[in-house]
């Protein structure tokens, strides 16, 4: 994408890499259908890390599918937009997944609200993990 810097104080933009970008290179995952259903009315997006690690079934774990896990995500951010005090901008969103024959782990994930993409100034919300940026 090309994009007209010439009067930033920080100069010429060197690189950009859009939503777009990142859901065909399958660096974020959209799941809006599946948060719509949940009464989110913006756009949503999962990191592929947290995708991988906590909606994804691991190999020989029984009684879980992908649509439950992805689900339990969706619902506890609802709660936690719900919660959430005005101008914050990160939300901690925790849930319990299991990934073993265990017990279920709390998982601490973050979501944050920034545009739908580079030219398209829309809300939109990320979920990610907390190191993720």
């Amino acid at each position: 994408m090309n994009i007209d810097n010439s009067d930033s104080p920080f100069g010429d933009i060197i690189f950009t890499f859009t939503r777009a970008q990142a859901v065909a290179d399958g660096v974020q995952i959209e799941v809006t259908a599946t948060a719509q259903e949940a009464g989110i009315r913006f756009p949503v997006f999962l990191t592929r890390a947290v995708y991988d690690a906590y909606v994804i079934v691991p190999p020989k774990v029984s009684g879980q599918d992908e649509a439950g896990r992805l689900w339990d995500i969706l619902w506890l951010l609802r709660f936690a937009i719900l919660r959430a005090k005005p101008g914050q901008d990160r939300l901690p969103v925790a849930v319990y997944v299991r990934n073993d024959y265990r017990r279920a782990k709390l998982v601490e994930l973050i979501a944050t609200c920034g545009p739908l993409d580079i030219d398209d100034p829309q809300p939109a919300l990320t979920v990610m993990l907390p190191d993720e940026d």
